[in-house]
């Protein structure tokens, strides 16, 4: 299978390039090689973004496509935006063909457990990990739009550009998407607080 990458692309590291082009010149025991490098990085945020419980599968099945459509990597982002965009378009295929309607319960279930930081007083751990509890529960009330662009910026820490990439979508659309998520993220977190109070 021959490379379709030129010899020196600025957005895909050096390392990456070798590994792709060792792959694509049938060496499938090179790709193990990107497997290794981003698969905890890219189970994170698909965790993130889709919950624990489903990432793992997510993101095998990410893997596999990304070996077999290496061949239409051209370069022009790095390569781990070019794999998040299909794991990316893998988890919404997986949570369409898997949707059902979740209580607020069920959906504090599925985000996981808050880890906190090591150094952190328990009084602080417990405080931290109450806000973390109202701030993900509040996102999940969020439609998947909306979701989406608040993890991808504020979790992912992605560019407008790169996530304009991932979504197809041009950045002015991000900006204004971005605006009117965190308004609707504000009036979810008082929903939750509200919730508590009940």
């Amino acid at each position: 299978m021959e490379s379709p990458l030129k010899e020196t692309i600025p957005s895909v590291s050096q390392d990456d390039l070798e590994i792709i082009k060792a792959t694509l010149n049938e060496s499938s025991q090179a790709f193990g090689e990107l497997v290794e490098k981003y698969q905890a990085r890219l189970y994170n945020s698909i965790a993130h973004l889709f919950g624990p419980r489903d990432a793992e599968d997510i993101v095998q099945d990410a893997f596999v496509k990304a070996f077999q459509k290496l061949s239409t990597f051209r370069g022009t982002s790095s390569f781990y935006t070019w794999l998040y965009r299909i794991a990316f378009n893998t988890a919404v295929s997986y949570q369409r063909r898997h949707k059902t309607t979740t209580s607020l319960e069920q959906k504090k279930e599925k985000i996981g457990d808050y880890l906190p930081d090591k150094h952190d007083r328990p009084d602080e751990c417990l405080e931290k990990k109450e806000r973390a509890e109202k701030i993900q529960l509040a996102l999940h009330l969020l439609n998947e739009e909306h979701q989406t662009i608040l993890i991808l910026r504020e979790y992912e820490e992605m560019s407008y550009e790169t996530i304009a990439e991932i979504l197809k979508i041009p950045v002015g659309t991000i900006r204004s998407r971005l605006h009117r998520a965190r308004i609707c993220l504000k009036d979810a977190i008082n929903q939750v607080l509200h919730k508590d109070f009940e």
